[in-house]
């Protein structure tokens, strides 16, 4: 799987890797309901790096279709919650 992290670029990632990268992203989903800023932070800096450490960077001329788009370790909540789907970040 093809996994962008915005700002960033891409990387190819083990599909056996998305039950532990869910986990986080559940985290993430409860911790924007309750409004938990701080929680959202550092859960979001976590999967990222999770995403960073279990993948492989692809080089920056390649242009791969990219199957999950991931925000940037930057972006506000707010960002975040637009790019929800009905199961979080990550589907499954």
């Amino acid at each position: 799987m093809i996994v962008r992290i915005m700002g960033e670029g891409q990387v190819e990632l083990a599909d056996s890797h998305l039950a532990a990268l869910n986990k986080l992203d559940d985290e993430l989903l409860a911790e924007m309901e309750r409004g938990d800023s701080e929680g959202f932070r550092r859960t979001l800096g976590a999967l990222l790096e999770a995403v960073r450490r279990l993948g492989a960077p692809l080089p920056d001329d390649a242009l791969e279709p990219s199957e999950l788009i991931l925000p940037g370790p930057d972006a506000s909540l707010d960002e975040v919650k637009a790019m929800l789907r009905d199961d979080g970040l990550i589907p499954g």
